[in-house]
């Protein structure tokens, strides 16, 4: 019987660019059968807005591809899902190898930054196993931050390679974590989306019921969303993260080679190039990618 595939269009070098065969992932980690289903085309797949099925997944997934043996988040932090963060660690390596006469660098030597590493340390996980680099992650929850480090403490491969650092001002972004004389080759974000947690709790009730103006009550958002905090929303949400992590960028030019975040808001994307060339920067590139149905892309710049 074949497998449900929720990827489609992703990075060539992908690792999941196949179906998922859930047969041999329940191997790996037995109690992905408990959520292992049969749909109306008799394909084998999990429920993927049940963030236990998806944690479970990522798990054997980690187990099977990254040779992770160590990896949980507690319940309340968002399950990425695998697939779209691997595509963009696959894509900021394209542009690192146009620096280095089309070849990948890797190795220890290559450093990244990870602003909002969050507690599953994800990218960093990823970016190290796919290409030895070595990672810093910046968190301000200090329970996402204190998971992360778990996970790289349990991890030998990954323990004297990824360095997590708490940002102590959740008005800043670089300041603090960049330290003077430290330098990187590349910075990774994965900005907070929404404006509120209000806001968040509307899409997500969207989501799951299609009622477009479903009405939320204050109880729901604390109970849905506790814990979250800076993962999904900021003031301002997206654009104003962005723009404030365009203007400090400048600061640092002289330390990071290239910036980029990812920008969930296509509308976003004109306002935001028109930041950096306000800053001349030297140069700047928008890069789409296609995960299934959901289109997202990665601004890049640099000094």
């Amino acid at each position: 019987m074949a497998d449900a595939n929720p990827t489609k269009k992703l990075h060539p070098r992908n690792r999941h660019l196949d179906n998922y065969n859930f047969d041999e992932l329940s191997k790996i980690e037995p109690s992905l059968k408990d959520f292992v289903t049969v749909n109306a085309y008799k394909l084998k797949t999990i429920d993927f807005n049940n963030p236990e099925a998806v944690k479970i997944l990522n798990q054997a997934l980690l187990k099977k591809y990254y040779h992770i043996q160590h990896w949980d988040i507690p319940k309340e932090n968002l399950c990425p899902p695998i697939p779209g963060r691997a595509d963009y660690i696959h894509y900021v390596a394209d542009v690192l190898a146009r620096d280095n006469n089309g070849e990948i660098p890797k190795g220890g030597k290559v450093r990244v930054l990870d602003i909002g590493v969050g507690a599953s340390c994800i990218y960093p996980i990823i970016g190290h196993q796919e290409y030895g680099w070595s990672f810093v992650g910046s968190e301000v929850i200090k329970k996402a931050y204190k998971n992360a480090i778990e996970i790289t403490r349990t991890n030998m491969s990954l323990k004297k390679n990824i360095q997590i650092r708490l940002q102590n001002n959740p008005k800043a972004i670089f300041k603090d974590i960049i330290l003077p004389d430290e330098k990187f080759d590349m910075i990774i974000c994965n900005p907070p989306f929404f404006s509120s947690q209000t806001e968040a709790l509307q899409q997500s009730v969207r989501k799951t019921t299609g009622i477009k103006d479903a009405k939320i009550d204050e109880t729901s958002v604390v109970q849905t969303f506790s814990g979250q905090g800076s993962e999904l929303w900021c003031d301002g949400g997206e654009k104003a993260f962005l723009t404030r992590m365009i203007f400090e960028s400048q600061f640092y030019r002289d330390q990071v080679k290239w910036f980029s975040s990812l920008v969930a808001h296509r509308e976003d994307v004109r306002f935001l190039l028109h930041k950096l060339k306000k800053i001349n920067v030297k140069e700047s590139e928008v890069i789409r990618m296609e995960q299934g149905n959901k289109v997202s892309r990665i601004l890049l710049w640099r000094f």
